[in-house]
């Protein structure tokens, strides 16, 4: 028999909704504004009139972003940043997550190699020497300097252990009397078990490497080699319109707020589309990878 709820219940719920349905539209409200602004004409986003709804209907401001030469050569240098970062974080990931699951018994040292990661997480050791390393490393104005040095992340590492280690080991003890070496029961196993954690670390990992700007923006000294967050950086805080707009009578055409929020627009795109799809597993990835310490 099910019990009805009390009045008190009822009314918590009704307004755990509404908070939850506020704090909601909060985050959806400032990308619809910034959709509004990129649509609307110069007079309108100069007056401050846009809020919601464009004003004065028009496509100028995307078709001046799909046009300009530097800001698809910083989209696609921050397409293969992602995806060669991302693959590059999930390999090593996946490759220090499996022998830190074992037990110590099984995988001698590995207390000493988890209080150097930790030490590490906690730890950092500067903008200077880690600048200076990576430029002796003849990595500076590469695509290498932007995947390499965050290559390991060990926030991620810990979540991933700690999904392996709430895996039964009966699973692995039978695969192991029928033969399997480690590469074996990590392919065969743990991998195809660890779906939800795999895809919520993809996320955080394509995200990051999407999304970073500030590397970028140390590490390049030539600004054709930035990706698109550096790139949108110089546009949108700096208020440097040279690189998407060359013909001075581009500037009577439409407002330099509505140019900055297409651009945003467009950047912003990606993750949109790629997070309902990686969305069902993140939940459920963090909550099992937190099964175990």
């Amino acid at each position: 028999m099910v019990e009805s709820k009390s009045w008190g219940s009822r009314v918590f719920d009704v307004l755990n909704y509404a908070l939850l349905a506020l704090i909601a539209l909060l985050c959806v409200l400032p990308i619809i504004h910034l959709a509004a602004l990129s649509l609307s004409d110069r007079a309108a986003s100069d007056g401050g009139f846009v809020t919601l709804w464009p004003l004065g209907l028009t496509t100028i401001s995307y078709e001046k972003v799909l046009e300009a030469g530097a800001f698809f050569r910083a989209f696609f240098i921050s397409v293969d940043r992602t995806v060669l970062g991302t693959a590059i974080n999930m390999l090593l990931t996946v490759l220090t997550a499996y022998p830190l699951s074992r037990s110590s018994h099984e995988f001698k040292g590995r207390n000493v190699f988890m209080w150097i990661m930790l030490f590490a997480m906690l730890f950092y050791g500067g903008l200077i020497p880690w600048f200076l390393v990576i430029r002796s490393l003849g990595m500076l104005d590469t695509l290498w300097a932007l995947v390499i040095p965050p290559a390991l992340p060990i926030w991620n590492v810990i979540i991933l252990m700690n999904f392996f280690s709430a895996i039964p080991r009966e699973l692995e003890e039978a695969a192991v009397i029928d033969g399997a070496n480690h590469w074996q029961v990590l392919y065969h196993v743990y991998l195809p078990l660890s779906g939800a954690a795999l895809a919520t670390l993809t996320l955080f990992a394509a995200v990051f490497h999407w999304n970073a700007w500030f590397d970028g923006l140390v590490l390049m000294t030539q600004s054709s080699n930035y990706p698109l967050q550096t790139f949108l950086y110089t546009v949108v805080v700096n208020l440097d319109l040279t690189q998407i707009l060359r013909d001075p009578s581009d500037f009577q055409l439409f407002s330099d707020q509505s140019i900055r929020a297409a651009q945003v627009m467009v950047t912003t795109l990606p993750i949109l589309l790629l997070y309902p799809f990686l969305q069902r597993y993140f939940i459920a990835g963090i909550k099992l990878g937190a099964v175990k310490g």
